[in-house]
């Protein structure tokens, strides 16, 4: 059996100054969808991401944490995992830059380019913070420091410079010979301009920065940037003995549009200096934007995924990153717009599809998914409309143009949709010719079912496995070769699987509500609702520091707190909030709406009737986007401050005061 063709694909390695947002998260769903795709074309394919742990941030960031840098690096690259596998986003290769694999390939490479006579000693000189001991990118005599705002001076230290004016024609020639190595055309342009424009050599060391990796015998310097960071897709897949993997070179680098230049320029360079082989492909994205500008944190304009995928699921953010823009465009990012796709095309549509056809099956022939006896014309046409589908769908794949992908998917289900509406089998009487007729109409309209979550899988991972499932189809949903995909393939007599739900309908501002409120809850810990007094349990769910004993109030303080009887009338789970219930308690002159920290130690059932002591007087808050009107008060027992609510022994009036 001949082996399978191998594909790798890259992301960016991710600097390591804060955690991933929706920038980030994009270019990893993509290569996530690709690596998907690929695989179920017959691929064998690695995926590789990582973090960028070099550098003079990261020098000042693990100085201000009060840790040693590679303390700051190694939980950095821990949380970065973390959220990845969290997201459903692990790659099968994630590098670090301090990895001591990729410090051995960064100083091989370094060994081939100066032996090849492309790498010679000199002089940098620019403009350095001598406040923050580091140069200044792109900064001239007199300017101020962007970080600090002081004055630089022009400082002048010796570097290795690598001669990348000596690549000029190389580089015009290999893009005319390879006309597909950048994309999109746009960008292509851009760099060959760039090029063409003459260029300059690059310093490659620093001495002046000490976080690094160093140069073999030359301390004391270390190796900057661009030299270090674009190494580490050669050292993810065998550094010096690359071709004992078999992997490289990477069949695609995934970018964004603001580090094209680097990866179109200097990294073929480097490459060719050594005489190894050049990536075949290098893609940039647009950004998504936020108010016309691009995300960052100083802005405060940040789009975080994780809120996203806690109240909408992962596959919902999956689907709006490819279908809401064009790949290679820059697009507009709004919960608006992700709540209303969300509802349409994913509850609506895709979802809607699956339950109604599958409670239509279980209705109808008790839940076995009937064989079609001779087809009708407009049975044919969906079919047709189907088969045609999936060459479509392949087609802008393989372009990488998943906007359209996606449009032509959706454009099969809203047929189907239209072809149940108009054939309505529900009218159907249970005569021998109506029982075939509504045989006919959901078996066709099954198989399409099916065909729309194989080609949906990349992009949908969990939820296409919950419709394979349901279907009763063989097998797994992964593990279908699209280049065999046909009508007519549709597994037929299988008993249903359970029926799940898949994409709930969300009211679109309580749901941007509580996604906006778990995101300022994740950029800014520290407003984060507070943890309860180690009396009390509100929306904090654990137990906070009481005040030392030392510290003494008046009973003018205490008198303050008002705090009355309740019951408690209902009680429920909040999504995305695994210790927060949301209760009403009558408090005797009104039914108040308050969050409490109890859901790991109460079920929800066990509490209705339940007569507790509430602090009624407390300003209003929003908990997860849910508004909190008050504190229930409980004890807190054991070392993890298990919470034990109030209660009251003797019969008590609800709402009588406590005193």
């Amino acid at each position: 059996m001949p082996a399978k063709p191998k594909f790798y694909l890259t992301t960016p390695i991710y600097y390591t100054n804060g955690l991933p947002h929706i920038g980030h998260t994009y270019t990893t769903v993509v290569a996530d969808v690709i690596r998907r795709y690929k695989r179920m074309r017959g691929y064998e394919v690695v995926m590789t991401t990582g973090t960028d742990e070099h550098g003079v941030n990261v020098e000042r960031a693990a100085k201000n944490a009060g840790v040693p840098e590679s303390e700051f690096v190694a939980k950095m690259a821990d949380a970065w995992r973390a959220l990845w596998e969290e997201l459903g986003l692990s790659a099968e290769e994630f590098v670090r830059t301090t990895d001591l694999r990729h410090v051995r390939t960064v100083q091989w490479l370094f060994k081939l380019c100066r032996e090849n006579g492309y790498v010679y000693k000199g002089h940098y000189t620019g403009q350095y913070c001598i406040y923050d001991n580091a140069f200044v990118n792109d900064a001239k005599p007199g300017d101020n420091c962007p970080d600090c705002g002081r004055p630089t001076e022009t400082l002048t230290e010796e570097n290795y410079f690598f001669k990348l004016s000596a690549f000029q024609k190389p580089l015009l020639d290999f893009y005319k010979k390879n006309p597909d190595f950048i994309q999109p055309e746009s960008r292509k342009n851009e760099i060959v301009s760039f090029v063409e424009g003459g260029l300059k050599d690059l310093s490659i060391t620093r001495t002046t920065v000490r976080w690094g990796i160093p140069v073999p015998g030359e301390e004391p310097h270390v190796f900057y940037v661009w030299f270090d960071a674009l190494t580490a897709y050669l050292s993810a897949v065998g550094g010096p003995d690359y071709e004992k993997r078999g992997m490289w070179p990477a069949d695609l680098h995934l970018v964004g549009k603001d580090i094209i230049r680097f990866h179109t320029v200097y990294w073929p360079a480097f490459l060719m200096a050594a005489m190894l082989p050049v990536p075949k492909q290098v893609w940039a994205h647009g950004w998504f934007l936020m108010d016309a500008s691009k995300m960052s944190k100083s802005k405060g304009n940040v789009v975080l995924p994780r809120p996203i995928a806690n109240m909408l699921g992962m596959d919902a953010l999956r689907y709006f990153l490819l279908r809401e823009v064009v790949f290679g465009q820059d697009g507009n990012f709004s919960y608006d717009a992700l709540v209303t796709r969300y509802n349409s095309d994913l509850a609506n549509g895709l979802g809607n599809l699956a339950s109604r056809t599958a409670a239509m099956i279980e209705k109808t022939f008790a839940g076995r998914i009937p064989k079609a006896g001779k087809l009708e014309a407009a049975d044919e046409a969906l079919a047709r409309e189907t088969q045609a589908g999936i060459g479509d769908v392949l087609d802008y794949f393989e372009k990488m143009n998943f906007a359209r992908a996606l449009e032509s998917l959706w454009t099969v289900i809203a047929a189907a949709d239209k072809y149940l509406t108009t054939q309505k089998p529900w009218s159907l009487g249970d005569s021998e010719a109506d029982m075939q007729r509504k045989a006919n109409i959901l078996a066709t309209t099954a198989e399409l079912l099916r065909i729309v979550t194989v080609l949906a899988h990349p992009v949908l991972p969990d939820s296409t496995a919950k419709i394979w499932t349901l279907l009763g189809q063989p097998g797994s949903v992964c593990a279908v070769e699209l280049d065999g995909l046909r009508w007519g393939q549709l597994t037929t007599g299988a008993p249903l699987g359970k029926p799940q739900t898949l994409f709930p309908r969300v009211e679109k501002s309580e749901a941007i509500e509580r996604i906006e409120s778990m995101a300022n809850e994740e950029l800014n810990p520290s407003t984060a609702p507070a943890p309860a007094p180690a009396t009390a349990t509100s929306a904090g769910s654990g137990a906070a520091a009481a005040p030392a004993a030392s510290e003494k109030i008046g009973i003018e303080d205490f008198a303050k707190v008002e705090m009355r009887v309740g019951q408690i009338k209902t009680a429920e789970r909040i999504v995305g909030a695994d210790k927060l219930l949301k209760l009403t308690v009558d408090i005797g002159t009104e039914i108040r709406q308050i969050c409490a920290g109890i859901a790991q130690f109460y079920e929800p059932d066990s509490l209705i009737g339940r007569k507790v002591a509430v602090v009624t007087n407390l300003a209003p808050r929003k908990l997860r986007g849910v508004e909190s009107n008050g504190m229930i008060i409980a004890a807190s027992v054991g070392p993890e401050g298990r919470p034990v609510l109030a209660g009251f022994p003797e019969d008590v009036e609800i709402g009588a005061r406590l005193k």
